[in-house]
């Protein structure tokens, strides 16, 4: 029997993402997977590209997770708002390891058909992670201030 679409996703997310089983990401994931997230122009499509996801971010933080913090489910998309952390002990967005923990917010839909997901939109907050890791520095408040409209 098919599981349903949020029993799809957390299995995607907890096995996949937390323990880094790339298998449930080719199992869960439609080979015509539509990636709305930008991953750059080599990011390769369907499964193999969940799987790069997962291998790339568990290669920058062996102990990363996503907790699930909600999940709404509408029809056939699944709506999560999760927290993802970590240690940065591997090289992350061409930075050497920082050692430090990170912790970001992460949002996402996910689109499944038939048990698998087909489409994914996600907003994960990178230049967040970049301030927490001290590869990028926020604005002076000085500088805020200058940017602000009049």
């Amino acid at each position: 029997m098919q599981q349903s679409p949020e029993a799809t996703v957390r299995r995607l997310i907890e096995e996949g993402f937390n323990q880094g089983d790339l298998a449930v990401a080719e199992e869960l994931s439609s080979p015509d997977l539509v990636e709305h997230q930008d991953f750059g122009p080599d990011h390769a499509p369907g499964a193999e590209g969940v799987k790069a996801v997962i291998s790339s971010l568990r290669r920058s933080f062996s102990d990363f997770h996503l907790e699930i913090e909600d999940l709404v489910v509408a029809g056939d998309k699944v709506w999560l708002r999760m927290t993802g952390s970590g240690t940065n002990d591997g090289s992350f967005m061409g930075h050497p390891p920082t050692g430090k923990r990170m912790r970001t917010d992460v949002f996402d839909v996910l689109r499944v058909e038939n048990g698998l997901v087909v489409e994914h939109w996600g907003v994960p907050d990178r230049l967040g992670v970049l301030f927490r890791l001290g590869l990028a520095q926020p604005p002076t408040r000085a500088a805020a201030v200058t940017l602000a409209p009049a």
